[in-house]
């Protein structure tokens, strides 16, 4: 498991805006949230996040995602790897499949 507590700055809005979350998921995430570390979406982000959707077709959330993650050298901590498996400078870690980042 990252030793750091740095998380990205726009999963916020994705998690908590996911329509099938239980009450008890919500509070979890909510509480989650109020220690995590956010990260601003600086121009440095949003150049990034730019080239990224140049590159490939991504939702802008996945793309401000990605981006904060490269720009900050962190890890990218998601269930869905594979909307971002084609960015290869991108570290992923999926830790319902492993315990711990490759």
């Amino acid at each position: 498991m990252p030793s750091r507590k740095d998380f990205l700055s726009n999963p916020y809005l994705e998690v908590l805006g996911y329509h099938q979350l239980t009450k008890e998921q919500i509070q979890y995430f909510e509480e989650f949230f109020q220690i995590a570390e956010v990260l601003p979406i600086s121009q440095d982000v949003l150049n990034q996040a730019v080239i990224l959707r140049q590159q490939k077709k991504m939702t802008l959330g996945d793309a401000i995602i990605a981006s904060t993650a490269l720009v900050y050298g962190l890890i990218l901590i998601t269930r869905n790897t594979d909307d971002f498996r084609w960015v290869t400078q991108l570290r992923l870690w999926n830790p319902f499949e492993s315990d711990k980042p490759s």
